[in-house]
């Protein structure tokens, strides 16, 4: 049974002639998988808002037909019937998409209330705490009662996956499903995503990630441009990729491991780092040190300390225990006054872009700002954003675009220019790629080696993605509940890790 048919799609952004997505056509199944993968900003994530009315008022095609229903002339009461009842979406930015003044068991209720108003408060609050079991959702009641700023990027991922499918939908759009999750909570909803789909749930997956998109979808479209360069069943797609782009996708996922420079000097040091909330140990005991050329890799699943980490190496989070020293002198016990005149020597890319930036602010004021506190002067700031915005692969036609207006990727690998424009020694990078597509995920990382390389860059690498940790980093820290349980050279902690978590966390990766 088809739950999705649409021919000839086309997508008009306003203001515009051109078209942003542009002759698309593809079906999904009841049971169904169908992966879309491509460049950020290729059209992916357009192409899955067509069919819960959120692509702006310039979509047309020949048919769009969504779970029975005739979407092309549906009115806004019209969509707002299908989206979360027939149709759930799980969006890539978890912090934007859930009500920062709810708690999260009453945004899970939500689609329950609307699309099930007959069940009664107890047995809503049982289904609640069993769909946030359901996303592997550590201590569910506990959890329930919290707003999303309490939650870590993989827990407000999984609280929206649970949201998604409360209602039961025919349809789900997942994009970018899995993007802030470590590689065993990624491997739960996968196989989470899975059993719905063996379940009768259409899927329309989205996803940078090609091992999810293996392992997930049945047929697998690839996009660039607006358009399907090429769709295949899954299994001869990997195995024999005809388009020239996709053979350079599958290419790009294919990361090594990173070359052990010669040590330079200790630039930055954790000394027995420990932080609690009220009675919750976040982090216990961290000591490392990063020397100039090196990167310190950090893995762990969701909530196991990585982010409060990175917050007290950047002063901006004190320790309740322990202290940090930058270049051989104290850091994280001097008061914010002390810090400023140092602070352009250490600098951070944020996972979550978008609640990093200025709504309202361009892409040219972003970098301006950072620019300006460098020292260039205004006549020079535009012709130095444009040179940033180069490094990290993007071109000077997004100066004037705001936030929103970037897709994913693009909205991180501006971060990343901003993070540069200071010319730092010391990046400390909280998922630094996760919101990037193959060839650009690839590209950021040679961005950064070859900066490494050539200008003795340190960095601490946050990430739940190992291939990630590994092709740059050279020393590895896995943390589980706030505590270091190995840590080691990155070689010899993936060709023969000691604790039993780490062998959890390389078998959920492969």
């Amino acid at each position: 049974m088809s739950v999705v048919s649409v021919r000839n799609l086309r997508i008009v952004m306003p203001g515009s002639t051109t078209a942003v997505v542009d002759g698309v056509s593809f079906g999904i199944e009841a049971g169904e998988c169908l992966g879309i993968v491509g460049e950020s900003g290729a059209g992916k994530t357009l192409t899955a808002r067509s069919l819960i009315g959120r692509a702006g008022h310039g979509v047309t095609a020949d048919e769009l037909t969504v779970a029975g229903v005739d979407a092309r002339g549906l009115t806004d009461r019209g969509w707002r019937g299908l989206r979360g009842g027939r149709v759930g979406l799980v969006s890539q930015d978890a912090l934007v998409s859930l009500d920062p003044l709810r708690r999260v068991g009453a945004e899970v209720a939500e689609p329950l209330e609307v699309h099930e108003p007959g069940l009664g408060r107890a047995l809503r609050s049982r289904r609640v705490l069993e769909l946030l079991g359901q996303v592997a959702m550590p201590e569910p009641a506990l959890r329930a009662q919290q707003y999303p700023h309490e939650l870590s990027g993989g827990l407000r991922q999984r609280a929206l996956i649970a949201s998604a499918i409360a209602a039961s939908p025919g349809l789900l759009i997942a994009d970018e499903p899995t993007t802030a999750l470590d590689a065993t909570v990624q491997a739960q909803i996968v196989r989470l995503l899975r059993e719905l789909k063996e379940s009768g749930l259409a899927l329309l997956l989205i996803s940078h990630d090609l091992g999810v998109i293996r392992e997930l979808a049945d047929r697998v479209a690839v996009m660039k441009d607006g358009r399907f360069v090429e769709v295949q069943d899954a299994g001869d797609l990997f195995a024999a990729p005809r388009h020239p782009y996709t053979r350079e996708l599958l290419a790009a996922a294919s990361l090594g491991s990173a070359a052990v420079p010669v040590p330079g000097p200790v630039v930055l040091a954790a000394r027995d780092l420990a932080a609690s909330f009220g009675t919750l140990r976040a982090v216990d005991g961290v000591s490392f040190e990063l020397r100039a050329g090196h990167t310190v890799g950090i893995v762990g699943e969701s909530g196991s300390g990585k982010s409060t980490v990175a917050r007290m190496l950047l002063g901006t989070q004190s320790p309740t225990r322990g202290s940090v020293l930058l270049r051989g002198e104290p850091w994280s016990e001097v008061p914010e006054r002390q810090r400023r005149g140092r602070r352009g020597g250490i600098q951070i890319i944020h996972q979550d872009a978008l609640s990093a930036f200025d709504p309202r602010a361009t892409v040219l004021h972003i970098l301006s700002e950072a620019i300006a506190l460098g020292g260039t002067g205004r006549r020079l700031r535009r012709a130095r954003a444009v040179e940033l915005l180069a490094q990290v692969a993007l071109t000077d036609t997004l100066l004037g675009r705001r936030p929103h207006e970037l897709s994913g990727g693009q909205r991180q690998r501006v971060a990343i220019a901003r993070a540069l424009s200071r010319e730092p020694s010391i990046l400390v990078c909280d998922e630094p790629v996760s919101a990037l597509d193959a060839q650009v995920q690839a590209q950021v990382l040679e961005l950064l080696a070859s900066l490494q390389a050539s200008t003795g860059l340190a960095m601490v690498f946050i990430s739940h993605d190992l291939a990630v940790v590994r092709a740059l980093s050279h020393e590895i820290l896995v943390m589980k509940e706030g505590v270091v349980v190995e840590q080691g050279p990155a070689a010899e902690l993936f060709a023969a890790p000691r604790h039993p978590f780490t062998r959890e966390l390389l078998a959920a990766h492969r």
